[in-house]
């Protein structure tokens, strides 16, 4: 018997599907026979190039639909992590990381709520060591800067590169990695960097903790640092138009 090629598609995306659906079950706990909304590379195709679509709760996305996504420019906006916001008047400074910064998120949490009581931290997960996805928190904590919601943000993960590359696509965010208390300085002075990427497998809490108070001491240059800064900003609007 042969197949068309439109007959072998759907066969692999039905296998695709039952595959992601099982994965993300396990992952869950929850019965992969549940009915859950699916995003095929299909439903990606139909949307309009260089726009955002809302992922529903839940969603299953297959890797077909995240490449097509990416082809055609489509942010997908997925609520797999909740997004606290903040409660008070004061500046808020929002913090996340993935499994591999949870334990050094902690640590920042205690010394800036004992550091800086006048300002509010918010924390946007994750939780627990439980393996989780950087982007997913990366994007949480660098959505409220940039919608300006919070005054300062700080993502760890293990390196801190991929939260620093997640968070820069975020309009209104200008993220830094910073290794030591000299790249701190000049993210600040010479970037007027708003959100901090930290590494918690390079660094120990001492010098994490250290970088952050000269991060958030530090002031913006300006002068001849705000006419290079607004050049990137420059950059930023040529995309987001």
């Amino acid at each position: 018997m042969t197949y068309r090629a439109e007959e072998i598609e759907a066969l692999v995306r039905q296998v695709v599907n039952r595959v992601m659906g099982e994965e993300r079950a396990h992952q869950t706990g929850q019965s992969s026979s549940g009915k859950r909304p699916l995003i095929d590379a299909d439903l990606i195709n139909q949307l309009p190039p260089n726009t955002t679509f809302s992922v529903p709760p839940n969603a299953l996305i297959t890797p077909l639909a995240r490449q097509a996504a990416l082809e055609r420019h489509i942010q997908l906006e997925e609520s797999s992590t909740s997004q606290p916001t903040p409660t008070t008047s004061k500046p808020a400074i929002a913090i996340g990381a993935d499994h591999g910064g949870y334990n050094l998120k902690e640590t920042l949490k205690k010394m800036l709520a004992t550091t800086y009581p006048d300002h509010e931290v918010v924390d946007c997960g994750t939780h627990s060591t439980d393996s989780v996805d950087y982007p997913d928190f990366a994007y949480a904590v660098a959505q409220l800067v940039g919608t300006g919601r919070a005054w300062r943000g700080i993502i760890i993960d293990g390196a801190g590169i991929g939260s620093c590359m997640a968070a820069n696509k975020v309009p209104g965010v200008l993220a830094a990695m910073c290794y030591d208390q000299a790249t701190a300085v000049n993210s600040r002075e010479h970037n007027n960097a708003n959100v901090l990427t930290l590494g918690a497998g390079l660094i120990g809490p001492n010098l994490a903790q250290q970088i952050v108070q000269t991060w958030l001491a530090t002031e913006f240059g300006g002068d001849r640092h705000a006419r290079r800064v607004d050049k990137i900003w420059a950059i930023e609007k040529r995309f987001t138009k």
